[in-house]
Parts: C-alpha cells; structure tokens; sequence
C-alpha cells in the first residue's frame, strides 16, 4: 500500500525543502594541514604530473571512471514532451540519484539549451576529461540518433555511450519477453510478435529482438502497419521495415494483432481493446509500456485471455522498467573501462535480468526482478564486464 496521499502536493514537497534529489560529498575528509597538503596543493600536483606523462593514469589518480553525464536537451520528457532543459532537470536529478542508489555510479546532470546535434556531441567531446561515460536522457528523435550515432563515429569520446531511452528499454523489454515465453511455453522463432511505437525506444528495442532472433514482426505506427518500400518512411524506420513484416501486410494496429503472439507497445494510452486481445492467438503476452497510462489496462487484458501482461507502473505486476538496466550497465562498463557498448553486451544484460529468476519461481506475475531488487545492477554489472572484456572492447 502507498504512503503518498497526494502525488502533486507531495511530490513537490520532497523537492522543495530538499532542493532536489543530490548533492555532492567528498571521499577524503580534510581535517589538518596535512590532509590539505596531499589533497590539494601541493600534492595535488604529484597525480597531475603522474596523468600529464600517462593520460590512462587519468582512471588510476581521478574519479573519472566512474563518472557519468547525463545528458538532455529536454525535447522528449517523460509524456511531457518538448519542456526545455531547465524543465528537465528534476528528472535528470532523478537519473543520477537512481545511478548512485542503484549502481553506485556518480552521475550528474547536464541540461543544455541547444537543439542543435552538432553542439551537443562537441559539449560532449570536450567533457571527456571529466566523464568516462555518457547517458543520453528525454533527446527526441531523430536527433537522439544523430547524436548517439556521431559520438560514437568521431571516436573522440572513448567511454561508454548509451541513449537509455533507446537501449535501456529494448534491454528490459528482452528480459521481460524472454520469461513471458518460458511461462506460456513458446518458442521466440515461432511467436509473431506486433511492436506499435517505433521512436528511439520501440525502433532500438526491435532492433535487438531481431537481432537476436525474433525473426517475425510487425511494426506499426500512428499511420498503421510499416511496410518495406512506403513512401515518405524515416531512415530509421525504412531500415527496421526491410527486416520485417515479411507477408508486406498493409493496415491498421487491429489488423496487424490478429493472430499474433505478442504485443509490444511503447506508444500511447488506451490503443488497445479487450476484443484486439481476443483476436490474438491463445496465451497472448502484452507488454503494454505507454506511461503513466499503457495502451491496455492490464485487468483488461487479462479478462479478455491475456496470459502474461506487464508495464511501465509499479502499482501491476510485471514492471518493466529501466532502472532495471542502466546502473549495472554502466557499472559494469566503467568498472572495465568498456570502449564501448555493443549490442552483445545490451543482450547480456538482458539475458542476466531474465536469470535472476530461476524457472521454478517464473508465473504470469513474476516474469522481472523487481525494480528495488538491488541485486540486478551487480547481475548486469558483471555480464556486461564478462562480455566487454571477451569480445575485446575493455581497457582494463
């Protein structure tokens, strides 16, 4: 049972007389000259001189690997919208006590007031001395992409780099989809699977389904089904398009769900009816994210033959939800100094969260760790390390 009575008049609350959500503390208490001398001058200059010989010592002497930006320009917050950076910056906040809470990671938010891609991946760039890795957080699209997409091309930021709004949620909804199955006992090469919302998070977290071997899909947005040689389709989309819907079926979101065995959506509220769910076939999974309200209420979908159903909420069973992922991600790539984060190491993730709940214990209400189970970051953290460093991509 909650304790909050009133969300608005609380929640504004806690963040008026705290002042937000962090703050910064120190590791090294300064209690005598002595203390002063070897934390800032003059020894502080032994490290500098140490890092100016040896740029690696940067990760020996400094806090710099486990320093994390978090990033926004405030164009796609939470359901808000296009409310600005200083607008974002209570979440952004959020973000960072959620890294330190979860991860231990020491994350800060970094809110800027450009739209500009070119701006925003040079911010970045010149940061590099401070900040081993970079979280992308509420960029709308496709600019989250150009940027993700630049950053990594330049190479000129060498730590990890990651748009949790894109690949947070295809690691999550990969954990989720791959329990879901075990409970209904189907095959992901023999399940049709409907994504409706294809932005940065539907697009990526398709993109990872089918890369690891959801082969039969069908992609709709608010215009319908996409299909392979539409006029007028988004790079992106035009991309995740030639690698789906193979029968090149036109139509409508009701269209696509008869038949099908799962439905994935990260869209909008209310898009889905008990009689869409009836449509399916038998033992339908409905992974239904829209925020705060999903595409289908989860009683509803159930009463009309849905076997598992998960969402966003925490208030229903089945919480997909990022947190799940992004501070042992990170953890784990920093702690190895990860030059990046591949799509191997995004599917390691995903299979160490699906683990962390032994087959015995799998139902139609328990398909996720929850997300205050601090266990999974450690889980995450050391499949995503284990990965970087067999396939080549950690420093240290």
């Amino acid at each position: 049972m909650s304790r909050i009575k009133n969300l608005r008049e609380e929640a504004l609350a806690m963040h008026k007389d705290n002042l937000g959500k962090i703050e910064v503390r120190v590791k090294v208490p300064v209690r005598d000259t002595d203390d002063l001398t070897l934390a800032y001058s003059p020894g502080v200059a032994e490290p500098c001189m140490e890092i100016n010989k040896n740029p690696d010592m940067l990760d020996v002497y400094t806090n710099h690997s486990n320093f994390v930006c978090v990033v926004s320009n405030g164009t796609a917050v939470l359901g808000l919208g296009d409310i600005g950076p200083a607008a974002a910056m209570p979440v952004m906040e959020g973000k960072s006590l959620l890294f330190k809470t979860f991860g231990d990671v020491d994350a800060f938010p970094i809110c800027v007031n450009t739209k500009d891609t070119q701006k925003i991946i040079e911010m970045i760039e010149l940061m590099a001395p401070t900040f081993g890795g970079v979280n992308l957080e509420d960029i709308k699209a496709p600019e989250c992409f150009i940027i993700e997409d630049g950053l990594k091309e330049r190479g000129i930021f060498k730590g990890a780099i990651f748009h949790d709004d894109q690949h947070g949620t295809a690691v999550v909804i990969t954990a989720a989809l791959t329990n879901a199955l075990k409970v209904v006992g189907k095959k992901k090469e023999d399940v049709k699977i409907v994504f409706n919302g294809i932005g940065a998070a539907g697009g990526a977290s398709a993109k990872l389904l089918l890369d690891q071997g959801f082969s039969n899909m069908i992609l709709c947005d608010k215009d319908g089904i996409l299909c392979e040689g539409d006029a007028g389709l988004p790079p992106h989309h035009a991309a995740l398009a030639a690698r789906t819907n193979r029968e090149h079926r036109h139509g409508t979101l009701a269209d696509a769900l008869v038949g099908a065995d799962v439905f994935i959506g990260v869209s909008r509220p209310g898009l889905v009816t008990g009689e869409m769910v009836e449509r399916m076939a038998k033992d339908p999974i409905l992974l239904a994210m829209a925020n705060p309200v999903p595409e289908i209420m989860p009683d509803v979908a159930l009463a009309h033959g849905a076997a598992v159903v998960g969402t966003g909420r925490s208030d229903f069973p089945n919480q997909i939800n990022n947190v799940l992922v992004f501070p042992g991600l990170f953890k784990g790539a920093l702690s190895c100094g990860a030059v990046q984060i591949t799509e191997e190491m995004k599917y390691a993730a995903a299979k160490a969260l699906a683990d962390m709940i032994p087959e015995g214990e799998l139902s139609p209400t328990n398909i996720l760790p929850s997300p205050l189970n601090r266990a999974a970051a450690d889980a995450v953290a050391n499949a995503v390390a284990a990965e970087a460093r067999r396939s080549g991509h950690a420093r240290f």
